[in-house]
């Protein structure tokens, strides 16, 4: 297993909940962890668990999901990559098309924290940290995202009122919380907050009201931007931006991270 940084040494040692060990690794929510557990996907020092409660010693046990072994990671990363276009948000994809792991190269295991499409530039969080990532995506917790968007036309106030109040998408009702011309942009550069997360959701709101979106940049995501970071640049997250977002989040999950 990997070895734990010398702070962490005693979690190294005490018994800890199994679903608790595999959201500490990466994997998994504890939620969605239990949910593994009960599938039969996990098992500790070759015998398959499916208890709920079960608990590991990690300096000891051997914990496999779906046969491959999982161990707690030697030190949580937080990053921020200002996404490029054309780079997809997978870890991996079979036809051989650029992804966003290209990009940031750390010896953990990383994954995104949510997605932006290909075509998508900005903002784009990555951990090895589970609770951290499940709590950011969280519909409940209702994560700032603010995009810069160019159109293919000229809009009217009328226009940015609609998406104010709201438009109707095959997955439901879809507003913008603000939403502003960008002075300069010929009307044809738009300032969108939301607080939610649907797929391609900002691309369906002005096409359901006829305009086609010719650029999408997330230029904050949970008040993080991309200042300072060219297109294809990544950085780890400062201590104090880690701290903030916790801080903000873990009280809305009623536990801490």
């Amino acid at each position: 297993m990997a070895k734990l940084e010398r702070k962490d040494s005693r979690i190294h040692q005490e018994a800890i909940r199994l679903n608790k060990y595999i959201a500490m690794a990466g994997i998994a929510s504890r939620r969605a962890s239990d949910e593994l557990i009960q599938s039969g996907a996990v098992q500790v020092n070759g015998v398959v668990v499916t208890e709920l409660g079960s608990k590991v010693v990690p300096s000891r046990d051997r914990v496999f999901v779906r046969g491959e072994e999982v161990t707690i990671e030697e030190k949580k990363v937080y990053i921020v990559l200002n996404k490029p276009k054309d780079a997809i948000t997978t870890l991996s994809d079979e036809k051989g098309r650029t992804t966003v792991m290209q990009f940031v190269r750390v010896k953990q295991r990383v994954y995104p924290i949510g997605r932006l499409d290909r075509n998508s530039t900005g903002v784009l969080l990555f951990t090895n940290d589970g609770e951290f990532a499940n709590a950011l995506m969280h519909p409940k917790l209702e994560v700032e995202k603010i995009y810069r968007v160019t159109v293919d036309k000229p809009m009217t106030r009328q226009d940015l009122t609609k998406l104010k109040r709201g438009v109707r998408l095959e997955d439901g009702l879809a507003a913008a919380d603000t939403i502003e011309f960008i002075d300069g942009g010929a009307r044809k550069k738009i300032l969108v907050t939301l607080h939610e997360g649907r797929n391609r959701e900002v691309r369906r709101m002005f096409e359901a009201i006829k305009f086609d979106v010719r650029q999408l940049d997330r230029v904050s995501f949970a008040g993080i931007t991309p200042l300072g970071l060219p297109r294809g640049e990544w950085r780890h997250l400062h201590r104090a931006e880690v701290d903030s977002l916790k801080k903000k989040y873990e009280s809305s999950t009623q536990k801490s991270f």
